[in-house]
C-alpha cells in the first residue's frame, strides 16, 4: 500500500494536480486498492483533521497580517526602520530587512511580508541606483524572516500536528529570527560596499519623532500578542483573534487607511488563503492516516536511528532532507507532509519538540528563496519585474548565510530554548 500511496501522489503532482487534491486522491487510491475500508472513513478523517480549535489561529493571523498591510502599517514600519539603519552603507537594504523583521511580527507569513515591504521598498531602492537584482534578492530573503519571528502560521501547523506548545514555539522563534535578520544585514553591507551603494542622510529629529509616533500602534501589536500569551491572558489561538481585531481598529480608526472597499478585498483574500491551507490540512490528514496505518513513520524512524542515534548528526540528516523537500514544496505543505514522518524520529532521539519545530521551520524557510517553488522569489520577481533566473543567482549569498544560521541554531539549541524555558505555558 505504501508504494502505491507514494507513486499515486507523485504521479498526480507530475501531471499538474494541485498538491492538496493529490494527497486526497492518492489516499483514496491506496485505500481502495489494498483495503476494504469504505471511502467514508477518509471523509471522516478529513473532517477530524480540521476539528481542532487551535487551527482557528490560522485564518485570524492571516486576517491580521492582511489588515495591517492594507491599513498603512508597512509604510510606517519602513519609516521607523530608516531611522535606525538608513544611514549605514547599503542603508535602504538594511531598512528593507529591518522592516521585514518588524512586519514579520505582524503577518506570520513570508510571502505576505515580502509583498507588503517589497512594494514599498523596491521602487526607492531602484531610484537610488541599487541594482534591480540586489533589491529583489534583498526583499525576497528578508521576507523569510516572517516565518521565524512570532507569530508564525507554519509554527501553528507544526503545533497542531505534534501537540507541541505553540506559545513556546513563538517565544523560541524570537532569537533565531533576530539572528537571521542580523546575518542578512551583514550580507547587505558587503554586497552594498562592493557595488558602492551608500547610506542615506540621517532623518531630522522632527522627522524621526513623527516616524516613531506613527509606528507606535503598529509595533504594539506583537507586544500585545506575546505579552498576552506570556501573561496567561489568552491562548495563542485567542491571540490571533485579538490581533485581527486590533489590526482592524488600527487600520480603520487610527491610520484611517482601511476603507470598506479595502476591507472587503482583504476579507476575500484572507478567505482564499485560509481555504487553501485548510483543504491542505484536511486532505493531508487522510494521507497521514494511511502512513500511520502502514507504520511508515516508525519504519523510517528505525532506519534513520540505525544510521545514527547521536542527536546532532540525526538533525543534520533531517535538515538535509528538509532542504531538498523545501526546494519542491511550499513550507506549509512540507510541514504537513514531513512532520508526521520526522517527529517520531526526533522523539526517539530525545530531541526537544519545541526546538525541533523551530529548526524545521527555519530549514524549510530557506526553500522560500530557492527555485523552483520559492514563493518569495516569485513575489519579488513580480514586484521588481525581473526573471526568476537572475533573481535566483542574486539570492545565492543570502542562501549560504541562511544555511550558516541554520547550523548555528542546530548546534546551539539554547538559542531557541532559553526564552521558552523561562516561561510556564
Amino acid at each position: 500500500m505504501a508504494a502505491t500511496l507514494f507513486l499515486a501522489f507523485f504521479g498526480l503532482v507530475a501531471i499538474g494536480v494541485p498538491i492538496a487534491i493529490a494527497l486526497g486522491l492518492a489516499s483514496m487510491i491506496a485505500m481502495q486498492a489494498f483495503s476494504h475500508v469504505p471511502v467514508m472513513v477518509l471523509v471522516q478523517k478529513a473532517y477530524s483533521g480540521l476539528d481542532t480549535f487551535t487551527l482557528m489561529a490560522i485564518p485570524f493571523f492571516i486576517l491580521a497580517g492582511n489588515v495591517m498591510s492594507q491599513g498603512g502599517v508597512s509604510t510606517r514600519l519602513v519609516a521607523l526602520a530608516n531611522i535606525f539603519f538608513g544611514r549605514f552603507t547599503g542603508g535602504l537594504a538594511h531598512v528593507s530587512t529591518a522592516a521585514c523583521t518588524f512586519f514579520g511580527a505582524i503577518s506570520g507569513s513570508a510571502p505576505a511580508t515580502t509583498a507588503a515591504i517589497g512594494s514599498v521598498m523596491v521602487p526607492p531602492m531602484k531610484a537610488k541606483g541599487y541594482s534591480t537584482e540586489f533589491a529583489a534578492a534583498n526583499i525576497a530573503a528578508s521576507g523569510v524572516i516572517g516565518l521565524l519571528i512570532p507569530p508564525s502560521i507554519t509554527m501553528v501547523l507544526y503545533g497542531v500536528i505534534t501537540g507541541a506548545s505553540i506559545g513556546k514555539m513563538f517565544l523560541g522563534g524570537i532569537v533565531p529570527g533576530l539572528i537571521m535578520s542580523g546575518a542578512l544585514m551583514i550580507v547587505n553591507y558587503f554586497v552594498a560596499k562592493k557595488h558602492g551603494f551608500r547610506g542615506e542622510n540621517p532623518p531630522t529629529a522632527a522627522a524621526a519623532w513623527v516616524a516613531v509616533k506613527e509606528s507606535f500602534f503598529a509595533m504594539l501589536m506583537p507586544v500585545i500578542i506575546l505579552g498576552g500569551i506570556y501573561g496567561g491572558v489568552f491562548t495563542p489561538t485567542e491571540s490571533a483573534v485579538v490581533a485581527a481585531a486590533y489590526g482592524l481598529i488600527v487600520g480603520a480608526f487610527i491610520y484611517k487607511e482601511m476603507t470598506l472597499k479595502k476591507l472587503k478585498a482583504t476579507i476575500m483574500q484572507t478567505a482564499k488563503s485560509s481555504a487553501i491551507i485548510m483543504i491542505l490540512v484536511s486532505l493531508a490528514h487522510c494521507f497521514s492516516y494511511i502512513l500511520a496505518s502502514e507504520q511508515i513513520p516508525q519504519a523510517i524512524a528505525d532506519k534513520m536511528l540505525q544510521i545514527t542515534r547521536e542527536p546532532n548528526m540525526l538533525l543534520l540528516l533531517i535538515c538535509a532532507c528538509l532542504l531538498i523537500v523545501g526546494t519542491f514544496l511550499d513550507n506549509a505543505v512540507a510541514v504537513v507532509l514531513m512532520t508526521p514522518i520526522l517527529y517520531p524520529v526526533t522523539m526517539s532521539a530525545g530531541i526537544d519538540p519545541v526546538f525541533f519545530g523551530v529548526l524545521l521551520v527555519l530549514t524549510l524557510a530557506i526553500g522560500q528563496i530557492t527555485p523552483p517553488v520559492g514563493l518569495c522569489l516569485f513575489v519579488a520577481c513580480n514586484i521588481a519585474g525581473i526573471s526568476i533566473e537572475k533573481l535566483s543567482y542574486s539570492c545565492i549569498p543570502y542562501i549560504f548565510t541562511m544555511l550558516v544560521v541554520m547550523l548555528i541554531i542546530l548546534f546551539f539549541p539554547d538559542l531557541v530554548l532559553f526564552i521558552p524555558n523561562q516561561v510556564e505555558l
